[in-house]
C-alpha cells in the first residue's frame, strides 16, 4: 500500500475556469439533481404506499428508483459543491468511496435492468406461466442478486484501482472518481490488476446487452402478433423507450471503459459519463414509471387523499 503514503487526495476536473460558467454548471446540475430526486422519491413512495403495486414489476421499479437515487447522489452533489466553492479537492478515501459506490450502483442497475427485461419477457410472451415463474421469493432473490453483484464489482474495482501507485499528477480528468480517469492519473507501468476486472465487467455488460436484445426481440415479435392496433401501439410505446435508454446506458459505459487513454482532455470524455451516471436516474422515473397507468392512478389517489386531509388539519 505504498500509494497511501504518496497521495492523500486528488483534484477533480471542473467544467470551466470561468467563474460564471462554473455557477451556471452548478445551477444546471442542481436542477437536474432535484428533478431526479423528486421523480425517484415519488415513484418509491407511491409503490411503497399502494398495496396494489406490490407486484414483481413494481418491486423491480422500486429498486430501480432507489438505485437511481443513490447513483446520482454519489457524483452530482460533490460536483455542485466543487463548482460553488472553487475547490475541486477530494480526499483519497473520499475518492475510494465514490468509486466504490459509483461502480456498485452502475453494475447493480445493469443487472436489475436485465432482470426487468426478463420480467417483461415472461409477462408478454408467457403470460399463463407468469405467476408460477415470477413468484415473490424469486423476485426478491433476483433483486438481491443485483445488489450483491454490484457490491462485488464495486469492491473488486476499488481495491484493484487503489493498489496502483499515484505518485505523479493528482489531477483527475473527470468530475468524479472513475476508473478510466484514475488509470490516466496512475504512474504504474502495468495495469493488469485493473485490466482483468475491466475485461470481466465488459464481458458481463456485453452478455447483459445481448440478453436484453434477445428478450426484447421476442417481446416485439409477440407484440406484432397482437390482434388490435391499439394494443400494439401501447406495447411499442412502452417498450421502445425502455430499450433506447438501456442501449444508451450500456453503450456509453462500454465506450468510456474501453476507449484508449487520451493524452489531452476532450469535451466528449467529460460528457460521456453523464450518460450513465446522470441521464438514467433523471429519465428512468418518467420512462419506466410516471408514464405507467397504475402509477398515475396511485398518484391521483395520493393527491386526492392529501386534499381531503387538509381541512382536518385546520378545523374552523
Amino acid at each position: 500500500m505504498a500509494n497511501l503514503t504518496v497521495v492523500t487526495g486528488f483534484f477533480l476536473m471542473g467544467f470551466s475556469n470561468i467563474w460564471e460558467l462554473q455557477v451556471l454548471h452548478a445551477i444546471l446540475f442542481l436542477l437536474i439533481y432535484l428533478v431526479a430526486l423528486m421523480g425517484n422519491i415519488l415513484v418509491f413512495t407511491l409503490i411503497s404506499l399502494n398495496g396494489k403495486l406490490h407486484t414483481p414489476m413494481y418491486l423491480f421499479l422500486k429498486n430501480l428508483s432507489f438505485l437511481d437515487l443513490c447513483l446520482i447522489s454519489t457524483t452530482v452533489p460533490k460536483s455542485i459543491a466543487n463548482s460553488l466553492s472553487r475547490s475541486c479537492y477530494i480526499s483519497f478515501w473520499g475518492c475510494v468511496s465514490q468509486l466504490f459506490l459509483m461502480v456498485l450502483f452502475v453494475a447493480s442497475e445493469l443487472y436489475l435492468l436485465t432482470v426487468m427485461s426478463y420480467d417483461r419477457y415472461v409477462a408478454i410472451c408467457q403470460p399463463l406461466h407468469y405467476e408460477l415463474i415470477m413468484t415473490r421469493g424469486a423476485c426478491v432473490k433476483m433483486a438481491a442478486a443485483s445488489w450483491l453483484s454490484g457490491g462485488l464489482f464495486g469492491a473488486i474495482y476499488s481495491t484493484s484501482i487503489f493498489t496502483l501507485h499515484f505518485c505523479g499528477s493528482k489531477d483527475i480528468h473527470q468530475f468524479f472518481c472513475d476508473v478510466p480517469s484514475l488509470l490516466q492519473t496512475s504512474c504504474s507501468e502495468t495495469h493488469l490488476a485493473v485490466d482483468v476486472p475491466v475485461a470481466f465487467g465488459t464481458g458481463t455488460a456485453v452478455f447483459c446487452s445481448i440478453y436484453i436484445t434477445i428478450s426484447y426481440s421476442h417481446i416485439f415479435s409477440t407484440v406484432l402478433k397482437m390482434p388490435t392496433r391499439e394494443g400494439r401501439s401501447k406495447a411499442f410505446s412502452t417498450c421502445l423507450p425502455h430499450l433506447i435508454i438501456l442501449m444508451v446506458f450500456i453503450t456509453t459505459v462500454l465506450i468510456a471503459y474501453l476507449q484508449p487513454p487520451q493524452e489531452s482532455d476532450s469535451l466528449l470524455d467529460l460528457l460521456l459519463p453523464m450518460f450513465y451516471t446522470v441521464l438514467p436516474p433523471t429519465m428512468n422515473p418518467v420512462i419506466y414509471s410516471l408514464r405507467n397507468k397504475d402509477i398515475k392512478t396511485a398518484l391521483m389517489k395520493l393527491i386526492a387523499w392529501e386534499l381531503i386531509s387538509i381541512p382536518k388539519c385546520f378545523p374552523l
